[in-house]
């Protein structure tokens, strides 16, 4: 193993070992751990008592973050050309469809979210070998594929992020940026794990919020202790 950096021993005497901090602490504690030139992203990894590998077990949403994710999300709107005035509106970065379904088909991924109409999928449809591994597919369930295309940009762009929980049983996404006070990281994590409950399945047994860390882009993982999360 490598020497610890100067920063990176600031940021080890920092966390003691083996405490667990609430919420609250560990948000006030991630902006001293994190020394990047970048402002980082902050982030959250909750372990679920789940089976992912079981279909009535699995974990997906969307949540509205009080606070936002501190991104410039890149929004793409296939439509049809009645909605595109309102989409434009909103605050869409691009908005057309048969132009961009071509440049897709070329390669072309550089957007964050595509959102689209639901008579619009089956021309969405065959790209689904570009924009499915890339995570960009528009889904009906992340909000993606709605007749409201302007109100889910509008969404979008002030802060929803949708999340999936992975094989291992772990749901990992970014809740906004080390350069946010404590307390809006703190909310915005709270909003997080709030949603994560409510969609707790009935199936699962057992504890179902197992651990919480949160993080930044480069620092080490903060323990939260899980009955914090209600403070």
């Amino acid at each position: 193993m490598g020497k610890l950096t100067k920063n990176q021993k600031i940021a080890a005497e920092k966390i003691e070992a083996g405490k667990v901090y609430t919420l609250g602490e560990a948000a006030a504690l991630l902006k001293e751990i994190t020394f990047t030139k970048f402002d980082a992203s902050a982030d959250i990894d909750v372990r679920l008592g789940v089976d992912p590998r079981k279909a009535n077990q699995m974990v997906r949403g969307v949540v509205s973050l009080p606070h936002g994710t501190g991104k410039q999300v890149r929004v793409l709107v296939l439509c049809t050309a009645d909605a595109e005035a309102a989409a434009k509106e909103a605050g869409a970065d691009y908005v057309g469809l048969d132009e961009y379904i071509e440049k897709i088909k070329g390669g072309w991924t550089d957007v964050d979210v595509i959102i689209t109409q639901p008579q619009i999928m089956g021309k969405i449809g065959p790209l689904g070998r570009v924009l499915g591994p890339r995570g960009l597919m528009p889904n009906p369930k992340s909000g993606t594929v709605t007749p409201d295309v302007a109100k889910a940009v509008k969404e979008v762009k002030q802060g929803k992020i949708d999340f999936k929980v992975d094989k291992g049983g772990i749901v990992h996404t970014s809740i906004g940026k080390v350069s946010f006070t404590p307390e809006m990281i703190r909310e915005n994590a709270q909003a997080f794990i709030q949603t994560l409950i409510k969609l707790k399945p009935a199936a699962a047994k057992g504890t179902y919020i197992k651990s919480i860390y949160l993080s930044s882009t480069m620092s080490k993982g903060i323990k939260v202790d899980t009955k914090s999360i209600e403070a």
